[in-house]
């Protein structure tokens, strides 16, 4: 069977998308990255009437046929509360659109610097999306790598709940895979986010999303993004981050509303997790579960400071 044909139920004619979402007009669009812009839209799902996201690929941005369809791969095999849902998709008339849930909150980068974000909220985000994660590098026989893990590509439903996005980049590979890790000859990732030493030895392993997602965690931290006033000559967010751990300067680099917000065991168990997200040796970064029991410990200490 063609892959064309494997992913027929999920077929949306593209007169329903037009219709959708006012001919792709200005007026519903929504956002625009790497690959093309995003649309705002209601369609008939499953009998009814349902609020859905319109990614519309435009090959010039760089993203083309086979990131389109290791989108609907992934996306249509790996389903969880954690992962955003594709409803769809066409590739009629030489279009690549894909079809998701409306997500209201958007992104987790548009909210970083929010004075209206708890500690506790924000715990909760990383913690959801690190069951994403979890559930992507944990699935039977083989072993899912987003390779492009970021605050942007961590979207946030109406109850705040995160979700994992934007697959075109991942990898799949069969645990049996003898050669696992296995040499790739060019990194995937974006700046700031990628793993040093995949970029450096095209290794392939679940450490490069261990890495990024640890990026995130200090994004969350300090309320700006990892690339936000970057010079070159001037330490990134990971490496000012790094610094401050090993001074034990961590709440000073805090968001200004987080400060006096954040219990010190509550700091320290989260900035102890994400400062070993980035070590240089993937050998010594932890997995994705260890992150989760450890993020929980940092939330039973905030919720447990926060009732004195």
């Amino acid at each position: 069977m063609s892959i064309t044909k494997e992913f027929d139920s999920l077929r949306i004619p593209l007169l329903d998308i037009k219709l959708a979402t006012n001919n792709f007009g200005k007026s519903n669009c929504i956002g625009q990255g790497g690959f093309g812009k995003v649309y705002h839209g209601e369609l008939v799902h499953s009998g009814q009437h349902v609020a859905v996201a319109v990614k519309r690929l435009d090959p010039r941005f760089g993203q083309g046929t086979a990131e389109f369809w290791q989108e609907i791969i992934v996306l249509s095999h790996y389903k969880h509360e954690n992962i955003v849902s594709l409803l769809g998709f066409s590739n009629e008339a030489d279009e690549n659109v894909l079809v998701y849930e409306y997500l209201p909150n958007k992104s987790l980068d548009v909210h970083l610097g929010s004075t209206s974000l708890s500690w506790v909220d924000r715990l909760n985000i990383c913690i959801g999306a690190a069951r994403g994660l979890v559930h992507l590098h944990s699935s039977p026989g083989q072993v899912v790598l987003h390779r492009d893990i970021k605050s942007s590509n961590i979207l946030l439903d109406a109850n705040w709940n995160a979700k994992i996005s934007d697959f075109g980049l991942s990898s799949i590979i069969p645990t049996t895979n003898k050669e696992f890790p296995f040499h790739i000859s060019h990194a995937a990732g974006t700046p700031g986010y990628c793993d040093p030493q995949h970029v450096s030895t095209g290794f392939l392993t679940k450490e490069i999303d261990v890495y990024s997602f640890g990026v995130v965690l200090f994004e969350v931290l300090c309320g700006r993004l990892c690339t936000e006033n970057h010079k070159d000559g001037y330490p990134t967010l990971s490496e000012l981050a790094k610094s401050c751990y090993e001074r034990k300067l961590m709440r000073k680099i805090a968001l200004d509303c987080l400060q006096d917000q954040i219990s010190p065991s509550s700091l320290d168990k989260f900035s102890t997790i994400a400062y070993r997200c980035l070590q240089r040796d993937h050998t010594k970064r932890p997995s994705i579960s260890e992150i989760i029991r450890e993020l929980k410990v940092a939330l039973a200490c905030q919720v447990s400071f926060s009732q004195f």
